[in-house]
C-alpha cells in the first residue's frame, strides 16, 4: 500500500505498480510525498527528487567528469598519433645521401606510377658507378628489398613517430596493427579487473586504479626500445580504457534525476570525450614529438588521485553492500550543497527499505542466473559491438580517405557535439531503441556507398555523415547499457558488455588493414555490421522515462516490455 498526496491535495490510497508511482511522483513534483513502498530504487529516486535532480552538486560532478572524458579520448585514440605512418617513404641508399632528394630517389627507387615511388624496393646497382655517371636506371634493373633502412618525407605526418624511428614499414608494417590490437586486449583484461573490483570495492577505488594504470603505461611507453616492450606498455594503457571514464559516468548518472539523465549522459561524452578528440590532433601537431605527446596524454590521469576528495561513492552500491550509514551521509551531503531538505519521513522510509534490501551483490552472476537478463545482454552486446566497430573503424580510416589525416580526424570528431545535441533534444521523446537502430542502419548504408566511390572529398563527406550517425547510436547504447542493468550488476555488467566490444575491437585494426587487400573492403565490413547491429537493438527493452533497475524484481518489470518477452 502507498499513501500519496494527489495533485489537488486530497489523499489517495491504493495499490500502485511502479510505473504509476513514477507518474505520481512526476505529477506531484514540489509537493509533500510520503513513501511506504518496499522498492529501494524508487526510494532513492524519491530522495534525489527532494535533494534536487540537477542541483549544484550534480552540476559540479558534471564538471568533474571533464578531465576523465578528455583522457578517455587520449587513451582510446592517442596511439594513432604516436604510430602514425608518413605515407611517403622509400629505401635509404647511404652512398647517395649527398645528392638532392629528387635526384637520389630517381636514381635508386622504382616508380609504381607517374607520381609514386615504391616504398619497399630499390634498384640493385653499383652505387659508385652511379655517382660517377648519374645515369638513369634501366627499367629492367633488378630490384631488391631495402637493405639500409628508409627515408621518410614528413609532409602528411610532420613530426617523428615511433614508426619512422623504428622503421615499422613494409614487412614490419603489421607491427602497428598488432600493437593496436594488443592495446585492445589490455582493455579486455582491464575491463574484467575493474568491473569486478568496482562491484566488490566500489566505484571510487577503480576510478583511481584505472587512471593510474593508464598513466604508468603511457609514461613507460617513452622508455621502450623495441616492439614487445612497446606492446606491453600499450597493453597497460589499454587496461585503463574505458574504466577511466566509465566508472565516474555510471556514478554521476546514479545521482541525476531521470528526466536529466539523457542530458548528463550524452553531453558529458560529447563535450569531454568529443572535445578531447578535437584537441588530440592539434596537441600532436603542437608538440611534434611522439615521446612528449605520450607524456602529455598520460600525466593528466594523475588527477584521478584527487577523486575521493570531490566525488561521492555510489549510494546505490553502498546500499547493495549494506553500508546504509555511509549512503545516508552522502545523501545528506547532497542536501547541504544543494541547499535542499529531505523530509524525515522520506529519509526514514529509505533507511527502513535499505535495511530490508541488503542483498548479495552477485555482479555478473546475476546476469548468468536470470534467463531474461542473459537474453537481453546477448542482444545488447551485439548492438554495442556493432556500434563500437563502426565508431572505431570510421575514425581509424581517417588515414585512408585521401585527405589530410589531422584535418579528417578533426572533422569527423567535430560531428560529436551536434549529433549529441540532437540526442539530448529528442532521446527522451523518441526513446533509446530507435536512436540506436535508425542511425546505425543509415550509417551502414553510407559506409557501403563510400566503399565504391573514389577516395577524396566525396568519400570524406560520406564518412563524416556516417560518423555523425554513429555518434548518436554509440552514445545512446552507452547510456542504454547503464539504464538496463540492475545496480547489483551495473558496474561489472557494463564492463562485461564493454569488454566484449573490446574483444571485437581487437579486429578493428585488421579491418582497416584489409584496405591493403582491396580498397573499400573495410567499409563493406563496417557497413554490414552496422546494419546487423541496428536490427539487434530492436528487441531490447525501452528505458525511456523509467528509473534504473535496482533489484532483480525491477529488472523483471523492465524485461516484460521487451520484444523477446512477448
Amino acid at each position: 500500500m502507498i499513501t500519496t498526496v494527489s495533485a489537488n491535495g486530497s489523499l489517495c490510497n491504493g495499490t500502485l505498480d511502479n510505473n504509476q508511482i513514477f507518474w505520481l511522483l512526476e505529477a506531484t513534483e514540489g509537493k509533500e510525498i510520503e513513501e511506504n513502498t518496499d522498492d529501494i530504487g524508487l526510494a532513492l529516486e524519491t530522495i534525489i527528487k527532494h535533494v534536487g535532480e540537477i542541483g549544484l552538486y550534480q552540476r559540479l560532478l558534471f564538471v568533474v567528469m571533464m578531465p576523465f572524458g578528455i583522457v578517455w579520448s587520449f587513451v582510446y585514440f592517442g596511439q594513432m598519433f604516436i604510430t602514425a605512418t608518413p605515407q611517403e617513404h622509400w629505401c635509404r641508399v647511404p652512398e647517395l645521401e649527398e645528392l638532392s632528394l629528387d635526384i637520389r630517389r630517381s636514381l635508386s627507387i622504382p616508380k609504381i606510377s607517374d607520381t609514386e615511388f615504391d616504398q619497399c624496393l630499390m634498384f640493385d646497382r653499383n652505387w659508385t658507378q652511379v655517382l660517377e655517371t648519374l645515369s638513369s636506371p634501366d627499367p629492367a634493373t633488378p630490384r631488391i628489398p631495402c637493405s639500409n633502412g628508409w627515408e621518410f618525407l614528413f609532409e602528411d605526418i610532420p613530426y617523428s613517430t615511433i614508426v619512422n624511428e623504428r622503421e615499422w614499414v613494409c614487412e614490419n608494417s603489421d607491427l602497428v596493427t598488432w600493437s593496436q590490437s594488443i592495446n585492445f586486449v589490455g582493455s579486455i583484461f582491464g575491463g574484467i579487473l575493474c568491473g569486478n573490483l568496482a562491484d566488490k570495492y566500489g566505484r571510487l577505488p577503480v576510478i583511481m586504479l584505472s587512471n593510474l594504470l593508464g598513466c604508468i603505461g603511457g609514461v613507460a611507453t617513452i622508455f621502450t626500445t623495441d616492439f614487445w616492450d612497446f606492446a606491453i606498455c600499450r597493453f597497460i594503457v589499454g587496461m585503463a580504457c574505458d574504466s577511466c571514464f566509465l566508472m565516474i559516468y555510471i556514478l554521476v548518472l546514479e545521482y541525476v534525476g531521470t528526466k536529466y539523465r539523457s542530458l548528463v549522459a550524452n553531453m558529458s561524452i560529447a563535450m569531454y570525450f568529443g572535445g578531447g578528440c578535437l584537441l588530440l590532433p592539434w596537441l600532436a601537431l603542437g608538440i611534434s614529438d611522439w615521446k612528449n605527446l605520450s607524456l602529455a596524454m598520460a600525466l593528466p590521469m594523475l588527477l584521478a588521485l584527487a577523486t575521493p576528495f570531490v566525488v561521492p561513492e555510489s549510494a546505490r552500491w553502498l546500499v547493495s553492500k549494506g553500508k546504509i550509514d555511509k549512503a545516508v551521509n552522502i545523501l545528506k551531503k547532497f542536501e547541504r550543497i544543494n541547499k535542499s531538505k529531505i523530509p524525515e519521513n522520506v529519509l526514514g522510509n529509505f533507511i527502513s527499505i535499505a535495511n530490508k534490501a541488503k542483498e548479495k551483490n552477485e555482479g555478473v552472476l546475476m546476469i548468468i542466473k536470470i534467463p531474461s537478463l542473459r537474453v537481453m545482454v546477448t542482444f545488447l552486446i551485439f548492438a554495442f559491438v556493432s556500434a563500437a566497430l563502426m565508431f572505431d573503424g570510421i575514425i581509424r580510416l581517417s588515414e585512408n580517405l585521401g585527405l589530410d589525416f589531422f584535418l579528417t580526424f578533426t572533422v569527423t570528431s567535430a560531428t560529436e557535439i551536434p549529433s549529441v545535441i540532437i540526442l539530448v533534444l529528442l532521446l527522451d521523446r523518441l526513446g533509446r531503441r530507435w536512436f540506436v537502430t535508425g542511425p546505425m542502419l543509415l550509417a551502414g548504408v553510407l559506409c557501403l556507398i563510400t566503399a565504391f566511390i573514389p577516395r577524396g572529398v566525396a568519400s570524406v563527406a560520406l564518412a563524416v555523415a556516417a560518423r555523425f550517425l554513429t555518434n548518436m547510436s554509440f552514445s545512446t547504447v552507452n547510456q542504454w547499457t547503464t539504464e538496463l542493468l540492475p545496480t547489483a550488476a551495473r558496474a561489472s555488467g557494463s564492463s562485461a558488455v564493454h569488454i566484449t566490444s573490446f574483444a571485437a575491437l581487437v579486429l578493428s585494426p585488421f579491418i582497416v588493414y584489409s584496405d591493403r587487400v582491396w580498397e573499400g573492403l573495410s567499409l563493406i565490413i563496417v557497413g554490414v555490421l552496422g546494419i546487423a547491429g541496428g536490427c539487434a537493438a530492436l528487441v531490447l527493452p525501452e528505458t525511456k522515462g523509467r528509473r534504473m533497475p535496482q533489484t532483480a524484481d525491477d529488472w523483471a518489470d523492465l524485461a516484460a516490455t521487451a520484444c523477446f518477452a512477448k
